[in-house]
């Protein structure tokens, strides 16, 4: 997907906040939701570090039907989109709409040719044969996967973009910033296409980002001090003011 039809899609000139919800139960899942919406962002993802997909399905529900106009993300850990495509396909098919799937891993073998991605090109066709139509995105030399050394980001970002809609790499880590240097790697890689990072944004380090990174999936980074399940009204309308800002200037 190109950058100005990401921007479109969320009709964003600058980038796009969707806040992570590490999702605990239908209370905090719905509460958090209901912050994010307030306070204007674009959408949100749920994420399910505590849990297996069995026990997440119920919350997903949950949040759609309190939000059913909501731009609804989800994240089921460590599971790529071969076996995540089809339980969306069946969430959909059961009447629960699912705009977006954000995957850990797309699984990239940077080592070969952007035509010879045996399992990227089987996650796409998991998605065409699950009936399910919405927006992927799968991390990149991503946190908690295998190390791909900083000489072959480019090649590993650029074979990347023509497997999804939006690329997405992150820091070492949750809550770790990325190196400036590998964005700018992703960024020249990729040229045109959409750019999502998924750790380390924060109010306060948001702007040397902004003008490579389109799509900023953001948790500990607005989240109240020390908590890793609920956000911080105050510091993700912070971000956002920042991201509308910045785009006021492009």
């Amino acid at each position: 997907m190109k950058r100005a039809k990401f921007h479109e899609l969320f009709n964003s000139a600058g980038p796009v906040v969707l806040p992570v919800i590490h999702v605990r139960d239908n209370e905090q899942a719905g509460r958090n939701a209901g912050i994010a919406a307030g306070e204007g962002a674009a959408g949100v993802f749920l994420i399910n570090h505590d849990f297996g997909i069995e026990p997440f399905l119920p919350i997903i529900r949950h949040v759609r039907d309190k939000f059913p106009a909501l731009w609804l993300g989800v994240n089921f850990l460590a599971v790529t989109g071969r076996d995540a495509f089809p339980v969306l396909g069946k969430l959909r098919s059961q009447g629960t709409a699912i705009d977006a799937y954000w995957a850990d891993d797309a699984r990239i073998d940077e080592s070969r040719t952007a035509s010879d991605q045996l399992e990227a090109r089987e996650i796409l066709a998991a998605k065409a044969a699950s009936n399910w139509h919405g927006f992927y995105t799968g991390g990149t030399c991503f946190k908690k996967q295998r190390e791909v050394p900083a000489e072959m980001h480019a090649a590993a970002a650029r074979i990347a973009a023509g497997y999804m809609d939006a690329v997405c790499t992150s820091g070492v880590a949750t809550g770790q910033a990325v190196n400036l240097s590998k964005i700018k790697a992703f960024r020249r890689a990729i040229g045109d296409s959409a750019l999502m990072v998924a750790s380390g944004i924060t109010p306060e380090n948001a702007s040397a980002y902004m003008g490579d990174v389109d799509g900023f999936m953001v948790a500990t980074g607005i989240n109240k001090p020390g908590d890793f399940y609920n956000i911080d009204p105050a510091r993700l309308a912070l971000l956002i003011k920042l991201a509308q800002q910045h785009g006021a200037k492009t």
